[in-house]
């Protein structure tokens, strides 16, 4: 299957270079390109893109709104945040509003098409190295946002195995790694994950990720 790719960047530049290295590699197909947050959110309604790859700084409507948006629109869509530095501090917030990563505008081809194929078959793209900066971060702000009651009582609802599930996706592992950590089947991790997305009432890994930041499962160590 040939992944569809959608790059909204107001830089004509960084537009044609990842429109040139993507279409260069196996599987992978970039389908349209936006300048700005509005017509991102246009074009992906035209075209159905499998993953959107998204800068934070665009003008008329950011990439923070453009990804809310779409996310809210269609919930298949993967969005992978583009950004110049590691700990920008909307990072977080794109993740927040349903980003499924990030990567930075310096990653190389290889870089670049993996994570498009990672986030299109459903996986967060969080290295540990980037979640615990994030974590760090993030943690120091008087503004970090807190569980809602309905969150905290879905929460309530994890079985003790679901939520160590919830910390370890949270630091960055993969089901396989999971399931070496835990002595477990990664067929049982997969079911864990699934349980978990279902109860919390979130959308992929990333977002059960930024749940356990605010749920404070994962602190600075």
């Amino acid at each position: 299957m040939t992944i569809r790719v959608l790059i909204a960047d107001d830089q004509m530049m960084v537009r044609e270079g990842f429109s040139v290295l993507l279409n260069a590699m196996p599987g992978i197909e970039v389908v349209g390109e936006a300048v700005n947050g509005r017509e991102a959110v246009e074009r992906v309604r035209e075209l159905a893109p499998d993953v959107v790859l998204m800068d934070i700084r665009m003008p008329e409507l950011n990439g923070i709104e453009a990804t809310r948006e779409i996310v809210a629109a269609d919930e298949t869509a993967k969005v992978l945040v583009l950004t110049t530095f590691d700990l920008d501090e909307y990072v977080y917030q794109a993740l927040r509003a349903g980003a499924s990563g990030f990567l930075l505008k310096d990653a190389s081809a290889r870089q670049l098409a993996d994570g498009v194929r990672v986030v299109a078959a459903g996986e967060a793209l969080l290295a540990p190295s980037v979640t615990k900066r994030l974590i760090t971060e993030f943690s120091r702000l008087a503004d970090r946002p807190r569980l809602m009651p309905a969150a905290q009582a879905a929460y309530g609802e994890l079985t003790e195995r679901e939520t160590e599930v919830l910390v370890l996706i949270a630091q960055g592992l993969s089901n396989a790694e999971i399931a070496g950590r835990l002595v477990v089947a990664e067929s049982t991790i997969k079911t864990h994950v699934s349980r978990i997305l279902v109860k919390l009432g979130l959308r992929d890994r990333t977002q059960a990720a930024v749940f356990a930041y605010e749920a404070r499962l994962v602190e600075p160590g």
